[in-house]
């Protein structure tokens, strides 16, 4: 029987004015082990037992997804969750790298019947979008968009320079209560002000222009009314500004703000730290790089 280990970065959508459509891979990672069994699926996690229902369980999902598509005959699996460090919940595409962890496991038990566009049109069905799912099975700075029933993407390069600081706190933010927040219709000069940030983000990153990416990360179509869900929202972007960040967004649909910086990163850390422990939650603060290399077998 067949066993394969898959990695599977963390990733931040929207980055500000992209909302649904820009996604970035983070050094930051879940891994999963899949081995073909001919009995009942059993699910692991560090090697403990899993009581869900397996049939419930997002990465078995995907595997019989890609399965079925290919006309592929299985029985039962062993999925034993070896690493997962990407919190839940917490808009840094947990759900993302189990839909690609499963597919890319089942297309490596398949012989790779499915190549890189298979695997992210399947995946974009099963999560609904693409922003998240895309840069995970790609690694890097994507921009994905609909075309029909086609996503087409394009990968943005991200300066050597910057690194992302991933603010994540004790409490989650659930993606269908942010999207529940947002109103059902926008005005028109909110629509340009997002538009043309999303065009200069993309020039300023290939121009290496640090000192445009502030108003680059500027937002009026989600973070105005996802801010009311996370508690010292304001303060904790103000803080960045002050700790000498070069912009702030919310990644995902939240609760994990995002600073990036350019320089002095450690010492931008250890100060944050110090200010996020003064609040009422708890919050973890990691560095973290973009991922270049998407999901990847490591067998």
């Amino acid at each position: 029987m067949t066993k394969v280990k898959v990695r599977v970065p963390a990733t931040t959508a929207n980055m500000g004015p992209g909302f649904d459509t820009l996604g970035m891979a983070l050094k930051l990672y879940n891994e999963i082990e899949v081995e073909e069994i001919s009995g009942k699926t059993e699910i692991y996690n560090g090697g403990l037992r899993s009581e869900e229902d397996f049939r419930e369980n997002l990465i078995y999902k995907s595997i019989v997804s890609a399965m079925n598509e290919q006309g592929y005959s299985y029985n039962g699996f062993k999925i034993n969750v070896l690493k997962c460090d990407i919190p839940m919940s917490r808009g840094l595409g947990s759900s993302s790298a189990c839909i690609v962890g499963g597919i890319t496991a089942a297309n490596a038990i398949m012989q790779n019947k499915m190549d890189m566009e298979d695997i992210i049109d399947l995946a974009t069905k099963i999560e609904g979008h693409p922003d998240n799912v895309v840069p995970a099975a790609l690694g890097g700075m994507v921009i994905s968009i609909k075309v029909g029933e086609d996503i087409k993407h394009s990968k943005v390069n991200v300066p050597d320079k910057l690194k992302f600081v991933a603010m994540i706190p004790s409490f989650k933010v659930s993606t269908a209560l942010s999207r529940e927040v947002l109103p059902k219709s926008y005005l028109k000069e909110d629509c340009i002000f997002n538009t043309s940030r999303s065009a200069m983000l993309i020039s300023a990153l290939y121009n290496n222009e640090f000192d445009k990416l502030r108003i680059c990360f500027e937002d009026k179509i989600h973070q105005p009314y996802r801010k009311g869900l996370i508690r010292n929202f304001d303060d904790v972007f103000k803080k960045s500004k002050d700790l000498g960040s070069i912009g702030e967004f919310i990644s995902g649909s939240g609760s994990t703000l995002m600073a990036v910086v350019d320089k002095n990163a450690e010492k931008f850390v250890s100060s944050m730290k110090n200010f996020l422990n003064e609040l009422e939650d708890t919050w973890k603060v990691i560095l973290l790089d973009p991922d270049l290399q998407g999901a990847r077998v490591l067998n």
